[in-house]
């Protein structure tokens, strides 16, 4: 759908910020006046006030003992600003019914309050959806509040959690009028165009990224890549921008391999874009990911409308190290409006930590000279399956040489919150300026992206923009991969060289692990004399939780069973382990395949309740993507008082091309660890015989 243009009329707490647009204060034109994205904005200080833990720990507003400048009668404030300014974005994932003012200008009443929970809702005027909202856990308002000589945001409360506020300050002669509702009016034909705009995310939006009046020319372009081949799919001799960018079909350039990208390059330089043609729409793993309004992928078609102005020349081209050949389409809206003097160029920079640096955070980008920050895309991974504590970090914004900016987490970053719990940061969702790119706990995967309008960040001397990797000190090794979009006066210091093959591949983990009492999907469970519980016990002194099937007799069809759903990476052949409960109640399991047998019956009977560590059940195939194990309790210890089975987590580790797991097998005994080296066929014990741990399966 091609989205007609209408007329349009031509931030106390860390307040370190940066000299760096045109002259201007940031406001509603701007989220909607797409063209401005390569105007320099270099009389603006940017800010932001959080609640992030001063000591470097974690508390980012779980306590609420930071989420404060000062406590006055009133309540808590947040921010105290001096002006003139504007406030660029609100968020948080902690919202309440308490009443939140804003003091323009030294008032001692507040003409502008709202209770908290409704700034996000579109409910108060002059704040509409989508330019406020809600979703994957957490709460962001974009409404630009100017103030002319100060505002103070306060909420009446006596605690608060997270929050953040970014903020715009401006030289002393900038005139800046005052939020009133008396200005209502004015603002609300700007707030309904971009709020048209921002509904239409995944829509063809270039004629809002061309100058007001410009004509607007499509090139189009079809290519038959071969291995190896580099072919253009626009060129440009004159001065002009790209304000739109096409490129299909998805499904032909989705993959893991990274072995297609895209190259722009301007005026006879370097180029000023070379990144894996996937990850710079917003892929995530190798599969489309965004619907953002700036970038992302609608059906088969993959968009950008970043404004691109050029000086003299423009060539768009697509690079294959894939093996086979490939059939792709590209698409450029361009006009012949060339650069102004105060746009900068715009380049995208492709970055990889694998594994990230320990005591150090991952850089998204970090370069000398002009320019802004205007987006960045985000996928990360652990390396211990079913664990996603490193998205605990911070991020962190240095301007010009001082910390500007400083988050309370990796999700709130991007506008989320509360990531693996129900209901917010645990699936793929997008906003139009932020969005989850998927949350897979088993796999140790999360991602996300952030597009910067009116609140962009500037800088006059360097950008370094970071993000930590666990919530103290840098702990936790990750493999962090970024796309930053940005617009600079000139060519970054920042290296834009594309990486080698090998070491863009996205890297499957080998093992998954799902913890089965927290968020694995159940498939289906036994139809009659049985339950499905949560259970927490202690059991030698550690709390064990479980998902717990509780049994009687049979079941209609046999035997009682638990079919857990499990998603793996890639298909293969595969060795399923469990973790369970051994005791007095506990029943023989046995793993399935198309209703046959896939190992040895496992007794889980024990005379007291222990944790079993790992015991393999046996080896299946199994398809890219979900798949429904079938785990059957065939009969029970003749001491044993119940038929139960504990399951405390499942592993599926996939098999090397030879056939067997690896050439170690680690099992847990009585809390050690304890490595078996791979015995021949048909020995059936490993470790010694204990009763109910299970025997390695002929491979």
């Amino acid at each position: 759908m091609h989205l007609a243009r209408l007329s349009l009329i031509g931030g106390c707490g860390l307040m370190a910020a940066a000299l760096c647009g045109r002259g201007e204060p940031a406001g509603p034109a701007d989220l909607h006046r797409l063209d401005r994205l390569p105007h320099f904005k270099d009389s603006v200080h940017v800010g932001s006030v959080s609640s992030y833990d001063r000591t470097g720990g974690n508390d980012d507003g779980f306590s609420g003992k930071f989420s404060f400048v000062r406590k006055d009668p009133q309540g808590l404030v947040l921010a105290d600003l001096a002006g003139p300014g504007v406030i660029t974005r609100i968020w948080t994932p902690t919202p309440t019914d308490d009443t939140l003012e804003f003091l323009f200008d030294g008032e001692a009443e507040a003409h502008l309050q709202v209770r908290f929970r409704d700034l996000f809702l579109g409910s108060q005027p002059g704040f509409p959806r989508p330019l406020v909202g809600f979703g994957a856990g957490g709460c962001y308002c974009y409404v630009p509040i100017p103030f002319a000589k100060s505002c103070v945001v306060r909420l009446r409360a006596s605690k608060v959690q997270f929050y953040q506020i970014n903020f715009a300050r401006y030289a002393p002669s900038t005139p800046v009028a005052t939020f009133s509702p008396r200005q209502q009016d004015a603002r609300r034909a700007e707030l309904d165009r971009a709020g048209m705009l921002w509904a239409s995310a995944g829509s063809d939006v270039s004629s809002f990224s061309a100058p007001p009046g410009a004509r607007l020319d499509i090139s189009r372009r079809a290519i038959s890549l071969a291995p190896g081949a580099a072919q253009a799919i626009f060129e440009r001799k004159e001065p002009g921008r790209i304000v739109g960018l096409r490129m299909g079909p998805a499904s032909a350039i989705a993959g893991k391999a990274r072995d297609l990208s895209l190259r722009i390059s301007c005026d006879g330089e370097a180029p000023a874009v070379w990144v894996p043609l996937g990850d710079f729409f917003g892929y995530a793993w190798g599969q489309p990911a965004a619907r953002a309004l700036l970038v992302g992928t609608s059906g088969e078609t993959n968009y950008c409308y970043f404004p691109m102005p050029f000086d003299q020349s423009a060539t768009v081209e697509i690079v294959s190290e894939r093996a086979a050949p490939v059939d792709l389409w590209g698409e450029v809206v361009h006009t012949a409006i060339g650069r102004a003097p105060d746009e900068g160029k715009f380049y995208a920079l492709w970055r990889r930590e694998n594994p990230s640096k320990i005591g150090e955070p991952y850089t998204f980008i970090h370069t000398q000279g002009r320019g802004h920050l205007a987006g960045v895309v985000l996928q990360s991974q652990g390396f211990e399956p079913g664990k996603t504590l490193y998205f605990e970090g911070d991020d962190q914004t240095t301007i010009d040489g001082e910390l500007a900016i400083h988050g309370t987490g990796s999700e709130d970053f991007f506008n989320g919150g509360w990531y693996d719990v129900p209901d917010r940061w645990e699936k793929r969702i997008s906003f139009p300026l932020s969005g989850c790119l998927g949350y897979q706990k088993h796999l140790g995967r999360t991602g996300a992206y952030r597009l910067f309008l009116a609140d962009a960040y500037p800088y006059r001397e360097s950008l370094l923009q970071t993000i930590e990797h666990g919530g103290e000190k840098n702990s936790i090794p990750t493999d962090y991969c970024s796309v930053s979009y940005f617009y600079s006066e000139r060519r970054p210091t920042a290296s834009l060289e594309p990486v080698p093959l090998d070491d863009r591949t996205v890297s499957d983990p080998r093992e998954v692990v799902f913890p089965m009492w927290w968020q694995t999907p159940i498939h289906a469970w036994s139809y009659d004399r049985a339950s499905l519980t949560r259970k927490k016990e202690t059991i030698a002194g550690e709390e064990v939780r479980s998902l717990s099937l509780a049994a009687a007799g049979s079941d209609w069809f046999g035997p009682h069973f638990l079919s857990p759903t499990v998603e793996v990476p890639s298909a293969g052949a595969y060795s399923i382990y469990i973790e369970a409960v051994q005791g007095p109640d506990q029943a023989v399991v046995q793993l399935f395949q198309n209703e046959s047998p896939a190992g040895d019956p496992v007794d889980l009977y024990a005379a007291k309740p222990s944790k079993s560590g790992r015991l393999l059940l046996g080896r299946i195939d199994l398809a890219e993507g979900r798949n429904n194990l079938m785990l059957k309790l065939v009969g029970k210890n003749d001491r044993a008082s119940g038929l139960g089975l504990s399951l405390i987590q499942i592993a599926c580790v996939r098999q090397e091309a030879s056939g067997v797991a690896s050439k170690y097998l680690t099992y847990e005994t009585d809390g050690d660890e304890t490595e078996c080296a791979a015995r021949p066929l048909g020995v059936r014990s490993c470790c010694g015989e204990r009763p109910g741990l299970a025997t390695e399966m002929k491979t």
